[in-house]
């Protein structure tokens, strides 16, 4: 683990708490330069866009390859507060990204460890390197408060309004 991991993992993390505020699911991502500069930061947005693509690591994979011109993030770390999803993973190998750093795992959709391995998978071209559970109790919180929060919704239907459903 670098020393900048937990650094821009709660950069990463601060941004999952402002989907939350926003009813949006609470994962965040942030793209860093090998320099050490950010690239690109996203939160989720699939509910204000109405698009099931619009996950924290896309959208900051997208931002971060306007912001250098290029379509190959070499050289680039991500750090996403929970295990990307088989999309996510899908576009970080395709983007040639060097390095993942993230929170906690998602047992029920992770594709990096927990269902697949697919940004490391000796049959693709490209394998980034791994670096998972990086500040992991905080990241699963956001995550178990989050649904937590809107199970109890559900009980109390007065609340619907906060996650905009």
């Amino acid at each position: 683990m670098d020393e900048r991991d937990e650094h821009f993992l709660r950069r990463a993390a601060e941004l999952a708490r402002e989907a939350e505020a926003r009813g949006e699911v609470p994962i965040g991502a942030v793209i860093v330069s090998a320099e050490g500069e950010i690239l690109a930061e996203a939160s989720n947005e699939t509910i204000a866009r109405h698009d099931p693509t619009a996950h924290a690591e896309i959208l900051a994979i997208r931002r971060a390859g306007e912001n250098i011109g290029n379509y190959r993030l070499t050289g680039t770390t991500v750090y996403s507060t929970i295990e990307p999803c088989a999309m996510c993973a899908g576009a970080l190998v395709n983007a040639r990204v060097k390095r993942l750093v993230y929170g906690a795992p998602d047992e029920r959709f992770g594709s990096v460890r927990s269902k697949f391995e697919l940004c490391d998978s000796p049959v693709l071209n490209h394998r980034i390197e791994i670096v998972a559970g990086v500040l992991e109790d905080e990241c699963r919180r956001l995550m178990q408060d989050f649904f937590r929060a809107r199970r109890d919704v559900r009980k109390a239907p007065w609340r619907l309004d906060y996650f905009r459903l």
